[in-house]
């Protein structure tokens, strides 16, 4: 059976990374607030078109208030870019909204998305990879064919925990919100979540496709690793991965960005991926899309939710 992969990015914008830092928003003029969109958008796109594979964008409903914006992600979609779902607000505390809060966010995101794109999505992914029953219960209800947040990776999840701890001790808590640890027993392969616990195989009729980890282990194959740790350790990881039939490789706009495209000092300071050069991060990327377009069959999310369906 050919292998598949999916090569997803999540367009957060600089603000979240400030909420997750415990940094004031202030800090961002207007420029540094479009960047992801103005910027890193293009470049994914070039990047994409240059090695003619296709892509998905997680796009957040209320950034496309803004025309450039929506002109943006219309534009990504009738070059055949899939537009999914990240939510309406990318509230990091969603979960905990109680279930008509959350399916009026996840339904205030599909109606921005239509009006930008003339299409609704039919994928989404949960802000901060934090998915709980109610969460699960409103893509259920919404009719999506697939999900993309679970993401059973320990050594994110332990750097994480200690981040959010260090940053309370300093008196700048984090807005970030850090997962049951359930998540960590997640599948890695694609499975039908039980409803009342998503991170658990069940008969869910939204697919979860999870974001890529190595065996064992379960170390995480996503864009801030893959711009910055020695090419010798992606290899391995790699490797490690391929007699996986699914290969869901997760990126941020930030990965293609850096301190040079006009983000503040402080932030850049505390996003320590943003000191990698763009122009480097851009040719490590190139380098690893080009090994799954070599290895696998390369669709976006909806295809591959479409073409595992059947035997998940």
């Amino acid at each position: 059976m050919t292998r598949i992969a999916s090569i997803s990015v999540d367009l957060d914008s600089l603000p979240h990374y400030c909420r997750i830092h415990g940094l004031p928003e202030s800090l961002l003029d207007a420029r540094a607030r479009s960047l992801v969109h103005q910027v890193a958008v293009p470049r994914f796109r070039e990047l994409w078109d240059a090695l003619g594979v296709p892509g998905t964008f997680f796009a957040i409903g209320e950034d496309l208030e803004s025309d450039p914006v929506a002109a943006g992600m219309r534009a990504a979609h009738e070059a055949g870019i899939e537009v999914a779902s990240h939510s309406h607000a990318h509230d990091y505390a969603l979960t905990r909204r109680g279930p008509d809060a959350i399916l009026a966010d996840l339904r205030r995101a599909d109606d921005a998305i239509l009006q930008a794109t003339g299409a609704r999505p039919v994928g989404f992914r949960a802000p901060g990879y934090t998915l709980n029953a109610d969460l699960y219960a409103a893509t259920q209800a919404l009719g999506y064919q697939y999900g993309s947040s679970a993401f059973p990776a320990a050594p994110y999840y332990a750097a994480k925990a200690a981040v959010m701890g260090a940053l309370a001790l300093v008196g700048r808590p984090s807005r970030s919100v850090l997962d049951t640890p359930r998540v960590l027993l997640a599948p890695r392969a694609p499975y039908r979540p039980d409803p009342a616990n998503p991170y658990r195989r069940g008969t869910g009729s939204v697919l979860e496709l999870p974001m890529a980890v190595t065996p064992a282990l379960r170390f995480p194959f996503i864009g801030t690793f893959a711009t910055t740790l020695p090419l010798r350790s992606l290899r391995g990881a790699w490797r490690a991965c391929r007699r996986d039939p699914f290969f869901n490789f997760e990126l941020h706009g930030v990965d293609v960005l850096d301190a040079t495209d006009g983000i503040p000092g402080e932030l850049v300071r505390q996003q320590r991926d943003l000191r990698v050069g763009a122009a480097r991060k851009l040719e490590r990327l190139r380098e690893i899309f080009g090994w799954l377009r070599s290895e696998c069959d390369v669709v976006t999310l909806r295809d591959a939710a479409r073409r595992l369906s059947a035997s998940v």
